[in-house]
């Protein structure tokens, strides 16, 4: 399938793409992951998991880039492998993982769940404040879900 993201936010086209929330903050770091079967991966994610299908390219038969978008916020790159592409096994299927911050963590690990997905780490609350869980997808790449976004950055010195 060749699409092309559209500019409307915060709602599903009529081709089914989507788009962050209005006044969702652009992500300048998108974690990348290869796939054996990037449509599969990619349906589990979105179909499943929760993401936003944002935008899939095709380049003979193969997912050349698709970018998921996470509702909250963020999001991640996705392609089919490509072993000239790959250094080592980082980047090759099964060797990713990735934080997801959502404000729906109870309700996003019970979802998951009863979707039968393979829960690695069991919700639980963190010393940090963070309420968090994490699952396999069916390469075997690791997503952690949680209510921890981060430490607020220091105040440059006056």
């Amino acid at each position: 399938m060749n699409t092309t993201p559209d500019t409307t936010h915060g709602t599903t086209t009529p081709d089914g793409m989507a788009h962050q929330r209005p006044g969702t903050p652009a992500p300048a770091i998108w974690p990348g992951v290869q796939a054996q079967d990037a449509p599969v991966l990619i349906d589990f994610l979105v179909g499943t998991v929760g993401f936003l299908r944002t935008a899939v390219y095709e380049d003979g038969g193969r997912v050349a880039h698709a970018q998921l978008d996470w509702p909250e916020g963020g999001g991640i790159m996705l392609g089919s492998y490509d072993p000239a592409r790959a250094s080592g096994t980082c980047g090759t299927p099964g060797t990713t993982g990735a934080y997801i911050v959502t404000d729906e963590v109870d309700a996003l690990y019970a979802r998951l769940v009863a979707a039968d997905v393979e829960i690695t780490d069991e919700i639980e609350d963190k010393p940090y404040g963070s309420r968090e869980f994490a699952i396999a997808d069916p390469e075997g790449n690791r997503w952690s879900f949680g209510t921890y976004r981060g430490e607020p950055r220091p105040r440059p010195a006056a």
